[in-house]
């Protein structure tokens, strides 16, 4: 089946854009991921970087990687049951070795749990209608739960929001100089708060995304069989939309000072609104004016980067991991100053990636991931060179 160099290039910019955030959870505390002020005071230079990055990014890159891997879903169905089953649980075995030992921050283990659920419930969509207003009505039953959590939340936040010194100073000890069983302990702590998110809120929103975007590859709108104008027309027209709804929750918590009450919870609730809105907008823009940009190499080499998307995720745990927590970078830098770090990562999964693609058809995890994946399945694959 010939690629759809678009949706590489898609998925490219999903993952770039994720370590936007990322590195904020890489070399500093966890607090700091949500909470910009999350040391009990903030800078000018924090709380504009944080307010952009919450406009544009936060949730977004996310939103729109997850909409992909539900797309994924749709085009593995003709690959049968057992394929999929061995594909996702593979998934999930790498995705908490990840998190176990190596970065608490890892989405795969959450990916891989929710696909097995989702991809039932594309395979079994009787329509494309159906199969999105599920999505849909998933992702906004996730947005209640958030809600209602926040209305049975406490007044005092928590060290999730707020760490005191003794939490800090810990953090930064395991992370950088602790033995290796410290850090395992931890991140084991981390992943079992994170399951418990995935069951309770988290899972049905990413669910939700799933079918959304599996919807949209069934009807052909992520593969650009409309029209250049619909697509230029919709992503204009989404992430206005998007930016309006979240936009009054930013100003909220830069007036509230990041209360922990009202912007833990209710003033998440915008932004998870927002965000699938302007995650499609990107994709639709990207469709929009492929014609346009399809010829520049920069173009070429995000879309090898999304073809590789499993390798590059991982490779930026490396380098950051190495980086923040073996060189003693880490709670060196405020998050205007992370952002510094970011392109120079970028370039490394650019030219690993054209490198790479030059020698083989796949990504090396991708490739392990597939083998395995056909020896799990018992699936015969035809023999072909990496």
């Amino acid at each position: 089946m010939e690629r759809n160099v678009t949706l590489d290039f898609v998925r490219g910019i999903a993952i770039l854009g994720i370590l936007l955030l990322n590195i904020t959870a890489f070399a500093l505390p966890k607090a700091a991921y949500l909470n910009p002020a999350w040391y009990g005071d903030i800078t000018a230079s924090d709380a504009w970087t944080w307010a952009l990055l919450d406009l544009f990014a936060q949730v977004k890159f996310l939103s729109l990687f997850a909409l992909l891997f539900g797309a994924g879903l749709q085009m593995l169905l003709p690959r049968g049951k057992r394929w999929i089953q061995s594909r996702l649980t593979l998934l999930v075995l790498l995705g908490f070795i990840h998190g176990l030992f190596f970065w608490d921050g890892d989405i795969l283990l959450a990916y891989g749990l929710v696909g097995l659920i989702a991809w039932r419930m594309v395979r079994d969509a009787q329509s494309v209608k159906g199969m999105f207003n599920t999505g849909v009505v998933l992702y906004l039953i996730g947005i209640a739960v958030l809600l209602v959590l926040g209305g049975i939340s406490g007044t005092q936040p928590n060290r999730s929001w707020l760490p005191d010194a003794a939490n800090v100073q810990y953090e930064s000890w395991w992370r950088t100089s602790g033995s290796v069983m410290e850090a395992v302990s931890y991140r084991a702590d981390m992943l079992g708060n994170a399951l418990l998110a995935l069951g309770a809120q988290y899972g049905w929103q990413l669910a939700g995304l799933m079918l959304i975007g599996a919807a949209l590859m069934r009807s052909g709108w992520l593969k650009g069989q409309f029209s250049l104008r619909h697509y230029r027309r919709t992503g204009a027209l989404l992430i206005t939309v998007g930016l309006l709804i979240n936009l009054p929750a930013v100003i909220a918590q830069w007036q509230l000072g990041w209360s922990f009450r009202w912007c833990a919870f209710f003033l998440q609730a915008p932004r998870e609104l927002g965000a699938p809105l302007q995650a499609v907008g990107y994709a639709a823009l990207a469709w929009g004016f492929w014609p346009q940009i399809c010829g520049y190499r920069l173009v070429n080499a995000i879309a090898c980067v999304g073809r590789m998307a499993l390798t590059n995720y991982l490779l930026q745990t490396l380098i950051c991991i190495t980086l923040f927590n073996h060189f003693g970078l880490f709670m060196k830098f405020d998050r205007l100053q992370l952002l510094a770090f970011v392109p120079a990562v970028w370039v490394v999964n650019l030219l690993f990636s054209l490198w790479w693609l030059r020698l083989f058809r796949q990504g090396p995890v991708e490739w392990l991931w597939r083998q395995l994946t056909a020896r799990a399945s018992r699936n015969a694959l035809p023999r072909t060179s990496r």
